[in-house]
Formats: structure tokens, C-alpha cells, sequence
């Protein structure tokens, strides 16, 4: 899939946001300032959910920097490519409408805590 046909339409992204890699089984988009990005990411089988008819999912995540160093943090998993899509066009909106140009990683998390993505799978639970 090339830039020019990237699933969300450029006229639906928030502000400051742009495709960065849009593939298949892969989407990341960018915001400026401040600087993040969120990516969608079909996941290994190891995290599918044979029980609910999911053979594979896709994650979350959310990529920011705190000093030098890059953190990722997961959001969350939904079962469709559509739920990722629409999973990443909520947060962007969430994340320009909460975050000031000057936040710190307390207020991004809590943020991306707030985040509702409709459809997702849910944990496995811990043995």
C-alpha cells in the first residue's frame, strides 16, 4: 500500500498528524509536535485468541521520547485491521485534544489510559 492510498484520508487526521509506514500488516502515523507516533501492528500468533475465534490481532502502541531514550507503550489489541485504523484515528484525536506541547510521560500515560478502543481483544490471563 503506498503513501498515496493510506487508509485514514488525510482531510479525518487531526492536526499535525501524516502516514509515516503504511503497509499491510503494518501503520504508523506522526504527529509534530509534540512529538509521537502511534503505530498498528498485526501480532504474533502467540497473542491470538483461538477461544474467540481470533487467529491473529492487532497492537497498539504508542512511541515517545523521554530525554534520549525511545519508549514504546502498548495501548492495547483489537481483532480487525478496521479496529486498528479507527483504534489509531481515536487516538490521535485524544491525544490533540488532551496533550499540551509541553508534556511529560504522567500525563501521556494517563492519556493513553483513557483510551476506549472499541472491539478489543482481551488479555489472556496471567498463570
Amino acid at each position: 500500500m503506498t503513501l498515496d492510498h493510506h487508509p485514514i484520508p488525510q482531510e479525518a487526521l487531526p492536526p499535525g498528524w501524516g502516514p509515516v509506514d503504511v503497509r499491510d500488516e503494518r501503520l504508523v502515523y506522526r504527529q509534530r509536535q509534540p512529538p509521537l507516533e502511534l503505530i498498528a501492528e498485526r501480532d504474533i500468533p502467540d497473542r491470538a485468541h483461538p477461544s474467540l475465534g481470533i487467529g491473529r490481532c492487532w497492537e497498539l502502541r504508542c512511541r515517545h521520547r523521554i530525554g534520549e531514550l525511545s519508549i514504546t507503550e502498548q495501548i492495547g489489541h483489537v481483532p480487525t485491521k478496521r479496529g486498528a485504523i479507527d483504534g489509531l484515528l481515536d487516538c490521535m484525536h485524544t491525544l490533540t485534544d488532551r496533550l499540551e506541547a509541553s508534556y511529560g510521560p504522567i500525563e501521556l500515560q494517563s492519556v493513553l489510559d483513557d483510551v476506549s478502543l472499541r472491539d478489543a481483544v482481551p488479555d489472556y490471563p496471567r498463570e
